[in-house]
């Protein structure tokens, strides 16, 4: 296995994210680009990313699973220039990751072993699809993040509302002209935690699709150049209203 990557910006991007979750994961490489799928340990929350052929410039694999310790990974990820490019090389246990750039620079980082099980997106049915600006997305859970730990995604009367309620509240309203709602009445709560880590993923790409029905997951997806990244989030179920 040989794999080259002229602009590792994404990849460091999509694996910071992913370790706001989880610690190690299984890489998958198959003829189609590279993708991960992890659950984080609280079973709440799940991460994918798929990196498509696309992105590298030389792509040299049979169907292979790499499992990585994402701090490790990180951490090396950091250290490339703004014009470097990456070579990633598997040696027996070991990942070679080679820095190319004025001078040759070279990691080796020791593989893991996981789970045999492959971990699968979930198939979830969902009621209400919001596309919006992802700044405003940003700004809503910020908001809410200042008066509550959770909030609740609402559809009503063909808006929609990003609302959070303790004994402060924080509420922000789209309409169509904010927001390609496609949608029908429905209410969810989440938690701000996690929302606030998946927004950072937001923070690359102009538009963020929302898919939630009534008290039902989250799924967030987002595209970014060669990069695709989803996020599913159980909802919070209390007994506050």
């Amino acid at each position: 296995m040989q794999i080259k990557l002229e602009n590792p910006v994404l990849l460091s991007k999509a694996v910071e994210l992913a370790s706001e979750l989880v610690t190690e994961v299984k890489f998958k490489l198959n003829s189609s680009g590279m993708s991960v799928i992890a659950i984080d340990p609280a079973n709440v929350a799940m991460v994918r990313f798929f990196l498509a052929k696309s992105a590298f410039s030389q792509f040299e694999v049979a169907n292979e699973e790499l499992g990585v310790n994402l701090d490790d990974l990180k951490k090396i990820l950091k250290r490339p220039g703004a014009k470097s490019s990456l070579i990633f090389t598997k040696k027996e246990n070991k990942l070679s990751i080679e820095i190319q750039d004025r001078i040759k620079r070279n990691f080796e980082l020791s593989l893991i072993e996981l789970d045999k099980e492959d971990k699968e997106m979930p198939k979830l049915e969902f009621s209400s699809r919001i596309e919006m600006n992802s700044i405003d997305l940003i700004d809503a859970v910020e908001d809410c993040s200042v008066v509550a730990d959770s909030c609740s995604f609402i559809v009503e009367n063909e808006k929609f509302i990003i609302e959070a309620r303790s004994l402060n509240s924080a509420r922000a309203e789209f309409s169509g002209d904010e927001a390609k709602i496609e949608a029908e009445n429905c209410k969810s709560k989440y938690s701000l935690e996690y929302l606030q880590k998946f927004i950072k993923g937001s923070k690359l790409c102009e538009k963020t699709v929302l898919n939630f029905a009534n008290d039902h997951p989250l799924k967030i997806d987002l595209k970014i150049d060669a990069l695709e990244m989803n996020f599913v989030l159980a909802p919070r179920v209390d007994s506050e209203d």
